[in-house]
């Protein structure tokens, strides 16, 4: 009985200092996104274009180091070794949206569909996000910043694209569609009993994420200055 105890109290500090570290780390990085796109709420937005956008492209930033931060951290911890990195070529959800490569095909895209291309790829994300915060848990001995990355990039992720309808709006009054262009159906990935394959799983769409993070983080610096004629440009 004494020893159940020991091991319950052992337990409980463990997750307690998850917790200070978690909530140290959140504290600590909440100060690049801890403002709302929008101070007044969505409906009363009085926030400028040129304010929206440099909040934005903060942001996406931001959701950028994170993704690539976790995917280091994930790949160095569980991937060495499998060869996964062969296998995660072009087998991304939004594979099926056509995205620029490179600062000079974007260049060629009319603004207002780059818009819309961000706003699928903001709304393609949400789902897998969810998830990833679930099933991460699961993962044995997982870092608890891996966690922390996932929470906060999913909750970040939905900020940005707030942001990014209310720039659409502006840009392009009464053409906000709700259509998300592209699915996620990899849950059961994630949850295989195979580590190997789960943990392929996991590498896969930390993998695609960190793709997908940079190119919007590179779509809306382009926008900002397409739309915003910004002299830093």
């Amino acid at each position: 009985m004494l020893s159940t105890m020991f091991s319950r109290k052992a337990s409980l500090k463990g997750v307690l200092l998850a917790m200070l570290l978690i909530t140290n780390m959140f504290l600590s990085r909440k100060g690049v996104s801890s403002s709302p796109i929008c101070p007044n709420g969505t409906d009363n937005c009085q926030v400028s274009l040129g304010d929206l956008f440099d909040r934005a492209v903060k942001l996406s930033h931001y959701i950028h180091s994170l993704s690539a931060e976790m995917f280091n951290e994930f790949d160095e911890r569980y991937a060495q070794g499998r060869g996964f990195i062969a296998k995660a070529i072009n087998s991304c959800h939004t594979s099926s949206l056509t995205t620029p490569e490179g600062k000079e095909q974007a260049q060629q895209i009319h603004h207002g569909d780059l818009l819309d291309l961000v706003l699928s790829v903001l709304r393609s994300w949400n789902d897998p996000l969810l998830h990833l915060v679930s099933e991460v848990q699961r993962i044995e001995e997982a870092p608890d910043t891996i966690l922390w990355k996932a929470m906060e990039i999913e909750e970040q992720n939905k900020k940005l694209l707030e942001g990014m309808e209310k720039i659409v709006g502006r840009v392009h009054p009464g053409s906000l569609s709700n259509e998300v262009f592209s699915t996620w159906s990899e849950l059961p990935s994630l949850q295989l009993a195979d580590e190997d394959s789960r943990l392929f799983g996991f590498y896969n769409l930390l993998h695609c994420l960190r793709r997908d993070s940079h190119k919007i983080d590179n779509y809306l610096k382009l926008l900002k200055c397409r739309l915003i004629h910004d002299s830093n440009c």
